[in-house]
């Protein structure tokens, strides 16, 4: 039997994980969330990770939650799944995560998405949030994610229509970081997997866990976080190394301690 969700190791420091349900354009069943979310509680243990990428394939991201499974599904069922604690694991990645979006990304696949941290979009991505055209809305963040991302009147609009959008209007209203050319979709977001896998892991860490925990926080909380991070990043080798390194003039080699 293939596996739903396959790992490889494209770069030092970089694993990629790819959805693989191509007969059913990478759909979110049960079993495809529940090996996604043990990779992601392993990768994010491991010392040797610094990056995650999170891919699709050329037809599809993933085009939503696999509504076989869904259809004759009563609320006590669905509570007893505990969905929310398989999407958890991907949300409490300490590692930067960057979707690789071709294709579909809707209804969960736009969730998964945005349950990233960056977001790189090929040309012929199309995006949204479908929910209300089967009698149901986004379940796994998609309002509150979507809000988040490009305010309330573009989120309203995509969440209430049920709209899809296409990869330059996702970046117009910031819902992606980056558009590529499809062809050129995985080298492009490689390479910046590699770029950020060679930086401090200490660091990158630190960022990534004030950005996300200072969000909703009043300013002066989230200001908070940020200064007693920064302070903190001062007793690692990683931060004497990069200092030293840029007033020598030279490359910096960085260990995550």
């Amino acid at each position: 039997m293939d596996e739903l969700v396959v790992l490889d190791y494209p770069a030092a420091g970089v694993a990629r994980l790819r959805l693989n349900r191509p007969q059913a354009l990478n759909a979110l069943n049960m079993a495809l969330r529940r090996e996604l979310a043990r990779h992601f509680q392993t990768l994010s243990a491991s010392v040797d990770v610094r990056v995650i990428l999170l891919c699709g394939d050329r037809r599809a991201f993933a085009a939503g939650a696999d509504l076989a499974e869904l259809v004759d599904c009563d609320s006590i069922e669905l509570m007893q799944c505990q969905v929310h604690m398989l999407w958890q694991a991907i949300a409490d990645c300490p590692k930067p995560v960057i979707a690789v979006v071709a294709g579909y990304a809707l209804g969960g696949g736009c969730e998964l998405a945005m349950h990233a941290d960056i977001i790189v979009a090929a040309e012929s991505a199309q995006f949204g949030q479908p929910e209300v055209k089967v009698g149901v809305m986004p379940g796994a963040g998609g309002t509150q994610r979507l809000l988040r991302a490009v305010g309330k009147f573009r989120a309203m609009k995509l969440l209430l229509s049920g709209e899809r959008i296409g990869a330059a209007e996702a970046l117009a209203m910031g819902l992606v970081s980056e558009v590529a050319a499809d062809e050129a979709l995985e080298t492009r977001a490689l390479e910046l997997a590699t770029q950020i896998a060679m930086l401090p892991p200490l660091a990158v860490a630190q960022i990534k866990e004030v950005v996300l925990a200072g969000a909703d926080a009043p300013l002066a909380t989230a200001l908070m976080l940020e200064r007693k991070a920064y302070q903190l990043l001062f007793a690692s080798r990683d931060q004497k190394e990069g200092m030293r390194a840029f007033l020598d003039k030279r490359a910096a080699v960085f260990r995550g301690e």
